[in-house]
């Protein structure tokens, strides 16, 4: 089995938010992995390394400077009543809605969607901004969403 059910993700409470309702058809797409699966992924996606994004370092892409080409702020857009993700992101991350994407907080904690769930779930995504990282499946694009309120995209190796 690769997935837990969502009520059982230590963090499920950030998909039950009174203030951000997930449409149910969204939260049956929502699928956390097992911690073992995640760490397979994060293993082969992010760093052999390190657990979790606060421990990056050399030899990590995403501590390599180059792979970022910008930045921008989440947070102001998170706390309005906008719901789309800032602008920059969404001209980056230029990916079909049914594509397969990950959202990467921790070695044991990798969250499996698509984009366009993602992109109506960001917010709740977001209480969990500790320097995640979303990755797809085959593409290059990447975002990664840091606690001070910033985001940065930028390129993966394949």
């Amino acid at each position: 089995m690769n997935y837990i059910s969502i009520d059982e993700l230590k963090n499920a409470w950030i998909f039950k938010h009174k203030s951000l309702p997930v449409k149910v058809g969204d939260k049956h797409m929502i699928k956390p992995m097992t911690a073992n699966r995640a760490k397979m992924l994060w293993d082969a996606n992010i760093s052999k390394q390190v657990d979790h994004p606060d421990f990056f370092k050399k030899g990590d892409w995403p501590e390599n400077g180059k792979n970022w080409i910008d930045n921008g702020k989440w947070e102001s857009i998170w706390d309005s009543e906008e719901s789309a993700l800032p602008e920059q992101i969404l001209s980056h991350l230029t990916w079909d809605n049914n594509t397969v994407v990950y959202y990467c907080s921790a070695r044991d904690n990798v969250i499996e969607t698509t984009w366009a769930v993602f992109k109506r779930c960001w917010k709740n995504f977001l209480f969990m901004d500790d320097g995640a990282i979303l990755i797809a499946k085959k593409r290059k694009e990447t975002a990664q969403f840091l606690s001070t309120g910033y985001f940065k995209v930028g390129y993966k190796p394949l």
